[in-house]
């Protein structure tokens, strides 16, 4: 059966059982401060575990995109090595939300995998909570009773918490849960060792394929575990393992799910998968997380040097660089592998079709940009053993190690192959505690402790009235404390709120909260999951209270015409630059709009002047905005609503209409009730944030007022500086002809002052040991004399050896400059040299083998220099 019928026949199963299938949230979790990605199939659905919302569903089935490499669920370091690990895969899930329990997702799960999909059930095995004393936890001794009614006693296997009891993170949704285990051993190796005893030790054939997790408790940041209003089922089942099993397959990775993708890299390298242990691993780290990056891109994450950007950016150069070291990919290769990911993919998650080009451009700027990064980082381990040699040492030292590893992504084994290549060895121990150092450093820059809720009333939903008024009255549902290194903060959850919370790239609303004996700040205002919660300065004194929730309304106002704005600007921009616009960012408050989209060319001026005149006359035409809410999804799309990649978009949306024919989008934020609020647009700048990424900076409204006032006043000062000619252009211009005159002239002059300088150097050098040598202190122009003065004097003078100490413009430089004959017969190296002089000035520097240069703080040092360079020399 190939891996798209499993797929489909999974939800066509659980829709018999009524399940209404739901489609996979973005891999790239957003408002909800605990996850960076998403890490199993039930985050899209822990409000409804949590009671924070009432589900849709009583029953859901689908199949989720997962990534798992960082936080509690980091299998990264294991992909490639083994052959079931994977960075991005999918969970095939089925749950209910306070319907069924355990026995029918025990019943369901034996019917699916033994009758429609016909596993063997003498290869099958389940587990089941024993218990844990330190949570006063009994065993589920429910759950093994409907398990011995189906399978043999002794095929059920007792199982620790680890194992057994599910957790998302340090808090939130748990439970007991059940695993169902497949043993894949040939007959004659299961003959030897039971399948049961190899359960969850870890080994290749014998692997999870499904946990049935029984939701019951919510786990408190004390550690304690409080029931939840509702039990829930979440089960769990890893698409890829399933796919194996039923292929009949030792290992994911010779499943149809990557085959395709092996075969291309077989033909790109001319290796062979399967020959040699090295290049399989290679193999398999790219096959893995071309589909991790393939799938972030796609729902709006790109690699950059931060959080999420940053994890991304790590999995790409993982396999770049097993691609670079073990399949002899000296070029960019893994965005090649788009289009079989469109072809695999693209039916179930149709945003990796629809952007495919985008993400194979994406992926081929990073590679490139990383080769780059890869061959200075090689360069400089060329170095690093040059001058270990140079001192007869032969470790290179864990700290050197971590700045490649920090610096260049260089990892420690292929730091540790090539100096083993070069007869070097590395400290590993050393290593490991500079990477420890850092962790240390991270976790102490972010830690925090969020307390618990605290109810005041009862919760009975949030209610956001935003859109229509700015003030309310409303009482305070719950609050909790965070602390961190800066202080307490305090968070409350309101019955009723006109705050926006941020979202969307608009930012969340401030204001105050107001009772009849105090005024309280609210600083701030974001979503947590699918709660609104306002940050205050300080904890109200009675929460129980009636409070008039207000918002900064000049602030609200002046964000709204940055939000319309952009709405404006992006339909601009499609107009101007072509459909292949689609929004990839954006920033949105009170002082400035920022958008980001997806775009692989500089702007020109004409076409931003263009996009600029568009907008505004767009708000000249004073288009009145058409707002519909709860529209079904079907239905804005066949108005054209122009959606986010990477947002998911429930059943009913906002559309929000700026003229039918040129601004339709989807939209939870807030705006202006008719263009002409906006009042000016003006682009500030354009220029490029990521791969195939352009940012556009505008301002409007007030701050363009400003903008435009303080460029005429700067215009008027600069005619005033130049006695009000009747042309400024063509005044500046002659001004700037006549600086070039004189720069000219005065190269000259620097040139004269040079030569006249080498001239008289010429004559000081003096000959020792078959060098010939000149220490000089000396006064030039500029740093480019000093270089083109060592070359000169070095192209002049047969086995020159030269250390020059300068002042250039008030500060101290050092130039040294070697016969390329001297490095080799007198063990000599510029950089060394230079590194070592330099400490005379307080500075520091470095170069190549013949030519390095340093600068300093200490001017008065530069005798000192020639001194030691004496001594040391002469």
């Amino acid at each position: 059966m190939e891996a798209k019928k499993i797929r489909s026949t999974f939800i066509e199963f659980f829709q018999s059982k009524q399940h209404q299938f739901v489609p996979s949230s973005p891999i790239v979790v957003k408002n909800d401060p605990t996850l960076m990605f998403t890490n199993a199939g039930m985050n899209q659905f822990k409000d409804a575990f949590l009671g924070n919302e009432q589900p849709k569903y009583a029953r859901v089935a689908n199949s989720q995109k997962c990534l798992r490499v960082s936080g509690k669920h980091n299998d990264l370091e294991e992909v490639g090595v083994d052959t079931y690990h994977h960075t991005m895969f999918e969970m095939l899930g089925n749950w209910s939300f306070g319907d069924y329990f355990k026995k029918e997702a025990i019943e369901w799960a034996w019917e699916l995998l033994t009758e429609v999909y016909q596993l063997p059930k003498d290869r099958l095995y389940v587990s089941v909570f024993e218990g844990d004393q330190d949570d006063n936890l009994q065993m589920d001794q429910e759950a093994y009773d409907f398990w011995k009614k189906i399978v043999p006693e002794d095929r059920i296997i007792m199982g620790s918490k680890k194992d057994n009891f599910w957790e998302m993170g340090d808090t939130g949704p748990c439970g007991p849960c059940s695993e169902i285990h497949i043993d894949l051993r040939s007959e004659e190796e299961r003959k030897q060792v039971a399948g049961k005893d190899l359960v969850n030790n870890d080994h290749p054939q014998v692997i999870e394929i499904w946990n049935l997790v029984f939701m019951q408790y919510n786990r408190l940041s004390d550690g304690s575990l409080k029931e939840l209003p509702a039990k829930h089922v979440d089960t769990g089942m890893g698409f890829e393992r399933l796919v194996r099993a039923i292929q009949h397959k030792s290992s994911n990775y010779d499943t149809d799910l990557f085959m395709p993708f092996i075969s291309f890299l077989e033909g790109k390298s001319g290796k062979k998968y399967g020959q040699d242990e090295q290049t399989d691993i290679a193999f398999r780290v790219i096959v893995d997380h071309i589909r991790a990056i393939s799938f972030t891109i796609a729902d709006g994450q790109l690699p950059s040097n931060n959080k999420a950007g940053y994890v991304i950016r790590r999995i790409l150069r993982r396999a770049v660089r097993y691609g670079y070291t073990f399949l002899d990919f000296q070029e960019p290769f893994l965005y090649e592998l788009s289009p079989l990911i469109s072809a695999n993919f693209g039916e179930i998650f149709p945003e990796v079709k629809q952007q495919q080009e985008f993400i194979a451009k994406v992926i081929q700027e990073e590679e490139t940009s990383f080769l780059r990064t890869l061959d200075k980082g090689l360069k400089m381990l060329d170095q690093i053993k040059a001058d270990l040699r140079a001192q007869n040492e032969t470790v290179i030292s864990g700290k050197t190690a971590f700045e490649l590893y920090d610096t260049y992504g260089f990892p420690l084994d292929l730091t540790s192959l090539i100096a083993r290549e070069g007869g070097f060895s590395l400290d590993e121990k050393g290593f490991a505690s500079e990477m420890e150092k850092q962790k240390n450093r991270s976790r102490a820059a972010s830690e925090s402790e969020t307390g618990d809720w605290v109810s005041v009333h009862d919760d009975e939903g949030v209610d956001f009235i935003g859109y229509d008024f700015t003030e309310a009255y409303s009482h305070i549902i719950k609050y909790r404390v965070v602390k961190d290194k800066k202080g307490d903060k305090y968070q409350l959850v309101l019955d009723k709120t006109p705050f926006y919370a941020e979202s969307g790239g608009q930012v969340g609303d401030t204001g105050y909260l107001i009772s009849e004996s105090e005024k309280i700040r609210v600083v701030d205002t974001k979503k947590e999951n699918d709660l609104i919660v306002h940050f205050v300065e300080k904890l109200p004194t009675d929460p129980s209270l009636r409070f008039s929730a207000e918002v900064d309304k000049r602030k609200r106002s002046l964000t709204m015409n940055n939000h319309t704005a952009t709405h404006l600007l992006q339909s601009a921009l499609k107009q101007v630059l072509g459909d292949h616009v689609q929004q990839r960012g954006s920033l949105v408050n009170d002082q400035v709009l920022r958008f980001d989209f997806s775009h692989f060319a500089k702007m020109t001026e004409e076409e931003i002047s263009q996009v600029e005149d568009i907008v505004n006359s767009k708000i000249r035409e004073n288009i009145p905005l058409l707002e519909k809410r709860n529209v079904p999804i079907e239905e804005a799309k066949q108005m054209g609503a122009t959606a986010l990649f990477g947002e998911k978009y429930g059943d009913y949306v906002r559309v929000i209409t700026f003229d039918p024919n040129f601004s339709v989008e989807l939209c939870g934020g807030t705006h202006v009730p008719s263009t002409a609020q906006i009042g000016l647009f003006k682009i500030l700048s354009e220029g490029s944030v990521a791969s195939g990424v352009r940012r556009i900076e505008a301002i409007t409204s007030l701050e363009a007022e400003k903008y435009l006032k303080a460029q005429e006043n700067l215009l008027k000062e600069l005619q005033d500086l130049l006695k009000n000619p009747k042309d400024l252009k063509k005044a500046v211009e002659s001004l700037l002809q006549e600086k070039a005159e004189l720069k000219s002239e005065l190269d000259k002059l620097y040139q004269e002052k040079a030569s006249g300088v080498k001239a008289d150097l010429l004559k000081q050098f003096v000959e020792k040991d078959g060098a010939k040598i000149l220490l000089a202190q000396i006064s030039l122009p500029n740093a480019d004399s000093l270089k083109k003065l060592a070359y000169e004097l070095k192209n002049e003078v047969a086995d020159a050896f030269v250390i020059l100490a300068a002042e250039i413009e008030g500060k101290p430089q050092i130039a040294v400059i070697l016969d390329e004959n001297l490095i080799s017969s007198k063990n000599l190296n510029a950089g060394q040299i230079v590194r070592e002089l330099a400490k005379e000035i307080q500075g520091g520097g470095g170069g190549q083998p013949f030519f390095a240069t340093a600068g300093g703080k200490k001017l008065e040092g530069l005798p000192d220099v020639i001194s030691k360079a004496k001594q040391m020399f002469l």
